[in-house]
């Protein structure tokens, strides 16, 4: 198990998220916000090029994976990894089959 890890963390009866992925989210999430505030500049601006959107929006899209993949990760090492420890490995694997469909 990482660092980030910590299946310890509860908050009134459910597992929270770590800390640290938290905080690598929120990065990314601010980068995609930032990418997504450069495109509605982009569009109030009569040249802009259609190209250079939809490379922003790529931009976009990358940032938000990053964060999609940094949320799953997490909660694959701080629960899914410690069901079988805490006895909840039928409600972890219902839980990450619908996270999945998210992911």
């Amino acid at each position: 198990m990482t660092a980030d890890a910590a299946p310890h963390c509860h908050v009134e009866g459910k597992l929270c998220m770590p800390e640290d992925a938290r905080k690598r989210a929120s990065r990314r999430l601010s980068i995609a916000r930032g990418h997504l505030e450069s495109i509605v500049r982009m569009l109030d601006a009569p040249d802009v090029y259609c190209v250079d959107v939809l490379r922003q929006i790529k931009a976009v899209q990358g940032a938000l994976s990053g964060a999609t993949e940094v949320v799953l990760r997490g909660h694959l090492e701080a629960h899914v990894a410690t069901a079988h420890e805490r006895g909840d490995t039928v409600e972890i694997v219902e839980e990450l089959m619908e996270a999945l469909k998210y992911a």
